[in-house]
């Protein structure tokens, strides 16, 4: 190489260079319940604190749940709640060292996704049945 010339640098990878795979999916989107689930529990403090500031004001926040974008927040609620605690079962299990082979990782990328939608509304069907 003569002196004064130089290589180009190589550039850094970026998310446009990587191919969408579905553990890659999993965990932005892992990521991204755990932020809504605060966001959910300060709705939670909001309806406690309701509850013991008293009836009225507790009638008020009940009758804002209701209303159908309540419900529907509760139901992302209740799905964010439960595609975090299989995610975060999902890495329990391979902090044990256990489920990183490709088809296992695929399964369990699955069985989260999967798994969160049947227990959303194995939850409010409950609660519907329950009222």
């Amino acid at each position: 190489m003569s002196k004064g010339k130089t290589h180009p640098r190589p550039l850094s990878p970026h998310l446009q260079v990587y191919r969408k795979m579905l553990s890659m999916m999993a965990s932005i989107t892992h990521r991204i319940t755990g932020a809504a689930l605060f966001f959910g529990f300060l709705l939670f403090v909001w309806w406690l604190l309701a509850a013991a500031t008293g009836p009225a004001y507790f009638d008020f926040v009940e009758s804002l749940f209701a209303t159908w974008l309540g419900q529907l927040v509760l139901f992302g609620f209740t799905w964010a709640l439960m595609y975090h605690l299989l995610g975060g079962i999902r890495h329990l299990t391979w902090d044990t060292g256990h489920g990183f082979e490709l088809q296992t990782v695929e399964w369990l990328m699955r069985a989260n996704v999967f798994g969160s939608m049947v227990l959303t509304l194995l939850v409010w069907i409950i609660g519907y049945l329950v009222r």
